[in-house]
């Protein structure tokens, strides 16, 4: 009765609301092992690296027409893919078994760092001739 002193009726239903299991899940607190945070670290990194490879497909393909219109048309194609993969792994996140934070984070990292990569990759040509 000392925490929900104050509270009146309705504050004492909402934190029964709240504490059976609503909202807060103090069983599922704290169970995550490193593993779990681990697999789904290697996963979003695998995920983002295969986004990013499709990508600079696209944007290659793209620059071999050499024209404005295709770049930019395989830029937006590009992005719609990158929020397509983070989505993906947000909208999934009850469905898979590591875990999420470390899933998003990795495919965002691996998004961002080998789009760059490739990026470089698809120029060294271009500044050698």
């Amino acid at each position: 009765a000392g925490k929900e002193e104050g509270f009146g009726v309705k504050g004492k239903q909402l934190l029964s609301f709240l504490e059976n299991g609503a909202m807060i899940r103090k069983k599922n607190i704290g169970r995550k092992t490193a593993m779990e945070y681990l697999i789904g670290a290697v996963i979003g990194l695998l995920w983002g690296a295969l986004i990013a490879w499709l990508n600079s497909r696209i944007n290659k393909k793209a620059i071999a027409k050499n024209d404005t219109k295709a770049i930019m048309t395989a830029n937006m194609i590009r992005m719609a893919i990158d929020v397509a993969a983070l989505a993906a792994v947000f909208l999934l996140r009850k469905v898979l078994p590591w875990n999420f934070e470390a899933t998003i984070a990795g495919t965002a990292a691996s998004l961002g760092l080998l789009t760059v990569y490739f990026a470089f990759r698809l120029s060294k040509p271009e500044r050698k001739e």
